[in-house]
């Protein structure tokens, strides 16, 4: 019964120890690992300031066409100054 005891303890450390040691991951898997997710980080990081550039230049774009809406404004205004203090053609 002794022997049987220690057979089945010794089986057991073997099994435990054989689950322990395949649960660590090796250090080139690792490196796979962080080098994928790493690649993935830099293609983001180009589409970030591709999109940065994008919006920068619509944001100036947008500007220059709310000065030249706000220059118009003044030349419509004097315009319709000018049409209501004419009489009308009937």
């Amino acid at each position: 019964m002794a022997s049987a005891r220690k057979r089945l303890a010794t089986a057991a450390l073997v099994i435990l120890g054989g689950m322990s040691l395949s649960a660590c991951a090796t250090t080139s898997y690792v490196d796979e690992q962080i080098a994928a997710v790493n690649a993935r980080i830099s293609a983001l990081e180009t589409r970030v300031n591709e999109n940065a550039a994008a919006a920068q230049s619509a944001a100036s774009q947008a500007q220059a066409n709310g000065q030249r809406i706000d220059q118009l404004t003044g030349r419509v205004d004097s315009l319709e100054q000018r049409m209501s203090s004419r009489a009308p053609r009937n």
